[in-house]
């Protein structure tokens, strides 16, 4: 499912979490391989928090906050993603009034997730070592 991935280009993503999600096409093999693990809330969550933070006006961010708000984070969300209680408080607080750095904090949260648990098995996995 990723044969248009050079070997060289799939060895770049063992190098860092960072440089694994830069790339479209790492991106989508990371995110393909949660699917597997049924985690993917992670990803999405955490690509739809890049798109919020380019939103141009106030006016884009509100129904973009509401949306991944609802989505991902409010108790019992369709795709709620892990977060700790005080994370999960200070997010809600400030999403009446969102500002570009509304989610940051959730969002490193998962970040620093997917980096120390779901991204050592993904460099682990079959698809991956196929590749380089």
């Amino acid at each position: 499912f990723l044969s248009s991935v050079s070997p060289e280009e799939a060895v770049k993503w063992g190098e860092s979490f960072d440089k694994l999600l830069s790339e479209k096409a790492g991106l989508d093999a990371f995110t393909k391989f949660l699917k597997t693990e049924f985690s993917e809330e992670n990803i999405e969550f955490w690509i739809a928090c890049e798109d919020y933070k380019k939103s141009k006006t106030a006016h884009e961010l509100l129904p973009k906050a509401k949306t991944i708000f609802e989505t991902f984070i409010q108790k019992d969300a369709p795709k709620e993603v892990n977060l700790d209680f005080h994370t999960k408080e200070a997010t809600s607080q400030n999403i009446h009034q969102p500002l570009i750095t509304t989610f940051d904090t959730a969002q490193n949260t998962v970040y620093r997730l997917m980096e120390q648990d779901s991204y050592p098995r993904f460099l682990r996995s079959d698809p991956y070592l196929n590749l380089v």
